[in-house]
């Protein structure tokens, strides 16, 4: 079956629904998973976005995303202006990536409390994305979901604990994944649930012993 939104395409300012819609959402997931206002950000281009980016725009849209924007705001175009008003500095670059989506970007962002984050994500076209990296972690996942991203401590346990306190508050789990780095090590969870994750919800979460940081994605309305 087809998606009607496969066919109209996402409600965005143009011209291109990979190039400025998803750049714009790329950006978007930036700010809320550094969980903070950005200050500065390096944003690497690779392939199409690098080659033709700036004619579509790609540029001021990652920008328009990383000061929380969406795909359908008027002042997109207008975003390094607004960036340089709100005291966010930017550069951009174009990188070698191996055997990367041609639209990939990475975002290096820095909040103001000196939080930082590394993004690598994907325009896949009409305005959706993947997000491949995370710090340097794999992940995979795409905010189709509401995303819940749980770094801790690779102690036995953890994964029941934090799935139990999620149960109490119906979260329903769609998708999960872990990534460590060790045995005992850091991990990485992400987790894709259908219904929102309320702020409390998130507390309990970030309360498991060996939990250090929850930070949470809820998608956009349909």
């Amino acid at each position: 079956m087809i998606d009607i939104f496969d066919i109209l395409g996402p409600v965005m300012v143009g011209p291109s629904s990979s190039h400025t819609a998803g750049a714009v959402r790329i950006g978007r997931m930036a700010r809320t998973l550094l969980g903070g206002e950005p200050v500065r950000a390096e944003i690497g281009l690779y392939g199409s976005f690098a080659e033709t980016g700036r004619g579509h725009g790609t540029d001021r849209a990652l920008v328009a995303g990383l000061l929380g924007m969406a795909p359908d705001d008027l002042d997109v175009p207008n975003s390094f202006e607004i960036a340089k008003e709100r005291g966010l500095e930017f550069l951009f670059k174009v990188i070698q990536l191996r055997e990367a989506h041609p639209n990939t970007a990475v975002l290096e962002v820095t909040a103001e409390d000196g939080r930082r984050l590394v993004l690598r994500a994907v325009s896949t076209g009409g305005g959706r994305i993947r997000v491949e990296q995370v710090d340097g972690v794999d992940v995979g996942f795409t905010g189709d979901f509401n995303t819940l991203i749980v770094r801790h401590r690779d102690i036995p346990g953890t994964l029941a604990a934090i799935t139990k306190e999620l149960s109490k508050f119906r979260a329903n789990v769609a998708n999960m994944s872990l990534c460590r780095d060790r045995r005992g090590g850091e991990a990485l969870m992400v987790l894709e649930t259908d219904q929102p994750v309320s702020p409390v919800a998130r507390e309990m979460v970030a309360e498991v012993p060996g939990v250090e940081r929850v930070t949470y994605y809820e998608k956009e309305a349909d």
